[in-house]
């Protein structure tokens, strides 16, 4: 089982979570739910008429947590990095196998890791949102800034997620559900 500390508690954040608590690993999600979601009224979400931002991250952090997943209401305020990812609050530090970054337009944790960043300022990720530096993923607004869409960074934070569900497992992962049998 790996650990992942995510940092950033909006969409992208809270589907990476979800994904890998989901499949037995431990994600740890450091958010205080002040994310710009909550500025937000969503009818552009598949799957989802019309919601509020504030209502999508209720009913996201709820299910994210029903399936194992951690959220730390706390500011992280450094990433140091061993052997593992030490991240750190006013009240402790956790270590962590991998990272993923969902900070929005201030990347401040991206930028003390020296990612690399584009022309524009956007920090540089592959087509799985991975960093620079192994084991770091981001995503969201921070590697989209002027294209960010709560459902294309959840599509991110899925993205990361599988990537590392399919290190860890040594092969391609794929998250499907059966649904129930009748």
């Amino acid at each position: 089982m790996a650990s992942i500390g995510i940092i950033g508690d909006g969409p992208g954040g809270l589907s990476a979570a979800l994904f890998l608590a989901k499949n037995g690993h431990q994600a740890t999600v450091y958010g205080q739910d002040k994310t710009a979601m909550h500025f937000a009224y969503l009818h552009n979400y598949l799957g989802i008429p019309e919601i509020t931002g504030t209502e999508f991250q209720k009913v996201a952090r709820d299910q994210v947590i029903s399936f194992g997943a951690v959220i730390v209401d706390e500011e992280v305020t450094a990433v140091s990095i061993g052997d593992a990812f030490a991240v750190s609050t006013a009240s402790g530090e956790a270590t962590f196998d991998y990272l993923i970054l969902t900070e929005g337009k201030n990347p401040v944790v991206a930028r003390s890791l020296n990612l690399e960043v584009d022309e524009s300022g956007a920090i540089e990720v592959d087509r799985d949102s991975r960093s620079s530096m192994d084991r770091v993923y981001v995503v969201g607004r921070s590697a989209r800034p002027e294209r960010s869409q709560a459902i294309i960074s959840a599509g991110a934070g899925a993205a990361a997620a599988l990537d590392i569900l399919a290190s860890e497992a040594g092969k391609n992962v794929t998250d499907w559900d059966s649904p129930p049998a009748d």
